[in-house]
């Protein structure tokens, strides 16, 4: 019985494709969209893994500021100093590497070629923190840190852009105001998470930064920290804190003016965000899908009334209601079960054609393709059941005498 009620639903389906396609075209943009968002935000949140995950799960970050996520007003915070970089290097223990850093900015010149691009102050241990290596050339050494120099390392694109074929090391490079030699060439790092283009960069001493760019003698905007292992992260935490305090001259009972973050808390925190993202964006898109029942629930009314003494014939010669009940609710059903498939089929071509464009990775998901296609299918169920309880109640004679 069952199979002979499917062959009439197809039967019914394909003798009005126009309507059937346009009944459904709610479900198709629904699952599709849904299909978009929620691949997409799992390759997002892949891509935030794998990138803070190169910076190591031993660093932490220190920052002016208060920590916001414990509540209360905003502290003021004046920036950190040279000076603080070499207490916590004198007073800490359990420390691999420490690096200023600071960045803004700024035009800089090389030939004919001018160009915006950031400029960054730091030394050489933030190749041992965030692992910048250097393609050709070399890093700072310590006297040109100490000394300020004017030397500089340029990332690949400003390299390939700017300078052509050109040997790179002992360029000059003039950013702002000062003129810089390029002593080496970082290796390329491509787009950043939500854009940018990381390679895009001159590096600069940490001294010559501050005096000669920012104008902010020994002043930095963040520190950052490597311990020697991850197990000792919490105690490493703690000494910074201790140390910072007093250099900063904070009172026992006083909220700390500085935030210490490791990458663990990041990548929760963006992680964290990016999940309630991607669920408020599909239930937005999940709208479509009620949209879409509504549809669905229309036209089952309309095809009742359309086909009254039809069902009434149905009735006369020994049909149930629980027959004609079952057939109608299997169209609606199929009908949004086909919607379901086209929008899945949208959905993967749409996020597989999106993802390399804003540079994630294309993450499949089958269990969110099984959900949205069970979900479609109880949609054309749902709101299918009031027109087949209806055209199972007809009175059979009422029906045949229906023009």
């Amino acid at each position: 019985m069952f199979t002979n009620t499917v062959l009439m639903a197809l039967c019914e389906i394909r003798r009005n494709l126009m309507r059937s396609g346009l009944t459904v075209l709610g479900i198709i943009i629904g699952v599709a969209a849904v299909i978009v968002i929620v691949t997409l935000g799992a390759g997002t949140t892949q891509q935030v893994g794998s990138e803070i995950s190169k910076m190591g799960s031993n660093m932490l970050t220190l920052m002016p500021g208060g920590d916001m996520r414990m509540g209360g007003a905003a502290v003021s915070a004046p920036p950190f100093q040279l000076a603080d970089v070499e207490a916590i290097r004198r007073e800490v223990y359990g420390l691999a590497a420490i690096a200023p850093y600071s960045q803004r900015m700024e035009q800089i010149v090389i030939g004919n070629e001018n160009r915006r691009v950031n400029i960054v102050g730091t030394t050489s241990d933030i190749s041992t923190i965030r692992d910048w290596k250097t393609t050709s050339g070399r890093l700072f050494t310590l006297s040109e840190e100490r000394t300020g120099k004017s030397v500089c390392i340029i990332g690949s694109t400003i390299a390939n852009e700017m300078l052509g074929g050109q040997q790179p090391i002992g360029a000059s490079v003039r950013v702002g105001k000062m003129s810089c030699e390029v002593i080496g060439v970082l290796e390329p790092k491509g787009q950043a998470m939500f854009g940018g283009d990381q390679d895009a960069t001159v590096v600069l001493p940490i001294r010559t930064y501050a005096r000669r760019i920012a104008g902010s003698g020994d002043k930095v905007a963040q520190i950052f920290v490597s311990g020697e292992d991850q197990a000792g992260l919490t105690d490493l935490k703690a000494q910074l804190v201790q140390v910072m305090r007093e250099r900063r001259h904070i009172a026992a009972d006083a909220r700390s003016d500085f935030n210490i973050m490791d990458m663990t808390e990041v990548s929760n925190v963006m992680q964290n965000t990016i999940g309630v993202m991607t669920t408020f964006l599909s239930a937005i898109a999940a709208v479509s899908l009620l949209v879409g029942g509504i549809g669905i629930m229309n036209i089952m009314l309309v095809s009742v009334t359309e086909r009254t003494r039809e069902i009434g014939i149905r009735l006369a010669i020994g049909a149930t209601e629980k027959e004609v009940l079952l057939q109608f609710l299997v169209e609606a059903a199929m009908l949004s079960a086909f919607g379901g498939l086209v929008g899945i089929t949208l959905g993967l071509i749409g996020a597989a054609s999106i993802a390399p464009a804003i540079n994630v990775p294309f993450v499949f998901q089958p269990m969110t393709i099984f959900q949205a296609f069970a979900f479609s299918a109880a949609v054309g169920v749902v709101f299918g059941y009031m027109p087949a309880r209806r055209a199972a109640r007809l009175n059979p004679i009422e029906a045949l005498r229906h023009e």
